[in-house]
């Protein structure tokens, strides 16, 4: 699917490991193909995740969506705009703020939005409630935990392997491997696949 005039592709990853999770990260892509102006490009596998932290927890699923954005009238608009969709949403589903890196509900994350780089203060409706994140909160673009993090990189690396974010330096696909071989080929593996027609994840063979 081409790019859409006055859109851009932007990436944005899903987790989950508190609740339902793969009932939530279905209800997530539903919602988010359900934005104003919003086009699916593309849904990663389905991926478990060992949890990054200390905190003891269930296994995370993940996955990363592309899609069509309006661009706004400039990229700092548009990349606040979809932010303050995403944290709609994760509301709507029931997140509830923990500590940093333990379970979730829901999670959206917006890693990619074009090929631009953002540093911007938040609007308000794109702030966590996180009492632990008092202050000032920045959006950043491209996510900057991105490119350290296997389970946001081996989903990414599915949809856009020979992308080079901006400052990254390297490839996604690149950035995977490394990622790979610091965290070992267990910490992630993907157990199911997207099918557009149920709008569900089918099972893939252990």
């Amino acid at each position: 699917m081409g790019l859409v005039e006055g859109s851009e592709l932007a990436y944005v990853g899903l987790g989950a490991n508190a609740g339902a999770p793969r009932d939530q990260m279905t209800n997530a892509v539903a919602a988010l193909v359900a934005l104003p102006r919003v086009a699916l490009a593309a849904v990663s596998p389905l991926y478990r995740s060992r949890p990054v932290g200390s905190v003891t927890q269930d296994d995370f699923l993940n996955a990363v969506v592309a899609l069509q954005v309006p661009a706004g009238p400039d990229p700092a608009h548009g990349a606040m705009a979809l932010l303050i969709a995403l944290k709609s949403i994760e509301r709507a589903m029931g997140r509830q703020d923990r500590e940093r890196w333990g379970p979730r509900e829901i999670d959206l994350d917006l890693l990619l939005y074009g090929a631009h780089a953002l540093h911007l203060e938040r609007d308000a409706g794109a702030r966590s409630d996180d009492p632990m994140r008092a202050g000032v909160q920045w959006l950043e673009v491209p996510h900057p935990a991105a490119a350290d993090r296997l389970f946001v990189l081996a989903p990414l690396a599915d949809l856009a392997p020979e992308l080079e974010p901006p400052s990254w330096g390297m490839t996604v696909a690149a950035a995977c491997d490394q990622a790979r071989q610091i965290e070992g080929a267990d910490a992630v593996h993907a157990i199911a696949v997207w099918d557009g027609g149920a709008g569900a994840w089918t099972d893939v063979a252990p």
